[in-house]
């Protein structure tokens, strides 16, 4: 047994003692958090056909020496065990058995974008972390934080791709629903709890890693747009509040979060060179790691190295400031700016060629390899934690008392902004338009049509623009008001019959003819039919506030400075807005 192998070392002398027996290749291999698929049936993915990921399983692990990987799709519980146990088996079998970190993005709410989230499937359902914060209680933050990490560790996942921390103050932005809402005191109170209930007092067996996104704060588009895409990786500060978006991380570092996130935007109009976070200097070394004195890992977010093809569609690499750069020169700035880990990418021997160059010193790459290192013997990868128990994880994952936690949290996160009628009373005739009939049969006499009807009640989501790219299509940005010919059909419901109106806010919508015309206004963020029904009819208590405001109109939001919280004229509905029935 060599001393890296013995669970009775100090972990510094087992970094130590792994680091010094490892390859250059095998050091360069640890530089790289890619991403895998799973096949249905919990067999690693042996075949691919390159459309959304260029290369197999046993070809990243075995032949390029990657030990950090996220896993897309939804899945089985049972099977995502018997997953992780097949691909740690597989790194067991290199020259050093280097386990794997498996990660994940949020995987606990109803949106389903390959890009940033998973709907809950097989998991406990809460509302998206915008409900969390319509509900303001840190404790409830710690209960959830605390259900992931529980539910996370019985199928092997040791690091979540999450908290979201950013602060909306563009209402045309996209990530919202991640996140905490506008208010960056809240933010902060919110992500202490979170870390804490996916860490634990402090890193260990039993924690899964929280990787804090995205650093400093990826609010301010330009216009709203996002930064996986060249036309929104401008961000702006034309307010002046930069510093307000930095007071989250400062919490998630107090708090103790084990890695951190650089946003893809890139800084136009301040003192920070113009080039996207992940090869910014002054804002990871500079900013983070010297002022603040964050000491963990950082990992960029993905794509940021190497053009990729996604869905079968062309994408450029997300080096925004720097897209003249050759990849060994973006991998070289990134690594001078401070970072550890590239997201999203796998070219080790772009690092191996950089060190044989002279152009990155090897004791660099040992330095980011350290930290990376000792997470995993600090999680106990390489000792009890490296396999799990298929039996356990199907008996965790959407356990019924995590699940009625979850549930709980859908209803009392509802929000009632305009309150009308509610709650309802009695078995009224009932006209429904996306929601499940059969749910709503519980609550009222289901009739087809609105003239049958002594009332309606109308599922909404906020606006979008559509986008003809596949990939860019899952993120819902541009105009927040509903058009016609959608608007005036809702209106003429509205009309007909008193409509309770349900609004989900994965943005904050501009709903200012729908709110005067509905018999009552609630919004969502993330809640089932009968989450919503048990609040209309009084069996269920909302306690939600908005965790931004309502703007009245689209000239009201373009008129808004985009770093500056709840900013447009005279909004429809003020933060922190919300109705007791």
């Amino acid at each position: 047994m060599h001393p890296y192998q013995d669970p009775t070392r100090p972990v510094p002398e087992r970094v130590e003692d792994l680091l010094a027996r490892m390859t250059l290749e095998e050091k360069a291999g640890q530089l790289f958090h890619s991403m895998l698929t799973m096949n249905p049936d919990g067999t690693p993915v042996t075949e691919t056909d390159g459309s959304l990921l260029p290369f197999t399983t046993p070809e990243l692990i075995v032949e390029r020496g990657l030990t950090h990987f996220n896993l897309l799709g939804s899945h089985g519980p049972r099977e995502m065990a018997e997953w992780h146990n097949a691909i740690q088996e597989m790194a067991a079998g290199t020259r050093l058995g280097i386990p794997v970190s498996l990660s994940t993005d949020p995987r606990h709410a109803f949106t389903d974008n390959i890009g940033a989230s998973f709907n809950a499937g097989a998991f406990s359902a809460w509302p998206e972390a915008l409900g969390l914060a319509a509900i303001r209680d840190p404790e409830l933050v710690f209960r959830f934080a605390d259900t992931v990490r529980r539910e996370y560790l019985s199928v092997g996942f040791r690091t979540a791709l999450h908290p979201q921390i950013d602060l909306t103050t563009e209402p045309r932005w996209a990530r919202q629903s991640g996140t905490f809402g506008s208010d960056a005191k809240l933010t902060g109170e919110l992500v202490e709890a979170y870390v804490r209930g996916l860490q634990g007092p402090e890193l260990g067996p039993d924690s899964v890693a929280a990787m804090v996104k995205h650093f400093p704060g990826g609010g301010p588009q330009k216009d709203g747009e996002d930064p996986h895409f060249p036309h929104g990786k401008e961000q702006i500060y034309p307010g002046g509040m930069r510093d307000y978006h930095l007071e989250p991380f400062k919490a998630a570092i107090a708090a103790g979060c084990s890695q951190m996130m650089p946003y893809y935007g890139q800084p136009i109009g301040t003192d920070w060179e113009e080039v996207g976070f992940g090869f910014n200097r002054g804002v990871v070394q500079g900013l983070l790691r010297d002022e603040l004195g964050f000491t963990g890992i950082v990992c960029t977010d993905w794509g940021l190295l190497t053009d990729s093809v996604i869905f079968g569609e062309p994408h450029e690499a997300r080096a925004w400031g720097v897209e003249h750069l050759s990849v060994a020169e973006r991998t070289a700035k990134a690594l001078d700016a401070g970072a550890d880990q590239f997201g999203g990418e796998q070219c080790p021997e772009v690092i191996v060629e950089l060190v044989r160059s002279g152009r990155i010193t090897e004791g660099r790459v040992d330095e980011s390899v350290r930290r990376l290192l000792r997470e995993k013997f600090t999680l106990g990868l390489f000792d009890d934690r490296r396999r799990v128990d298929p039996d356990e994880a199907a008996e965790t994952v959407g356990r019924a008392d995590l699940t009625a936690l979850g549930a709980a949290a859908q209803r009392r996160s509802l929000t009632v902004l305009t309150r009308g009628p509610l709650p309802l009373a009695g078995r009224p005739k009932v006209y429904v338009e996306n929601m499940d009939p059969a749910v709503a049969a519980a609550y009222g006499e289901v009739v087809p049509g609105p003239a049958e009807a002594d009332l309606a009640v109308l599922r909404l989501h906020t606006p979008y623009e559509q986008r003809d790219n596949r990939f860019e299509s899952f993120f819902h940005s541009g105009s927040l008001a509903f058009e016609e010919p959608e608007l005036g059909r809702v209106l003429a419901l509205l009309r007909t019959v008193p409509t309770v109106v349900c609004v989900n806010l994965e943005r904050p919508a501009v709903v200012p003819e729908i709110a005067e015309h509905a018999a009552a206004l609630i919004a969502d963020y993330g809640a089932s039919d009968e989450a919503v029904l048990d609040v209309a009819f009084g069996r269920a208590k909302p306690e939600g506030r908005l965790p931004f405001e309502l703007p009245r109109s689209m000239a009201a939001v373009a008129a808004s400075r985009p770093d500056v919280p709840n900013d447009t004229e005279d909004p429809l509905f003020p933060y922190g807005h919300g109705l007791e029935l």
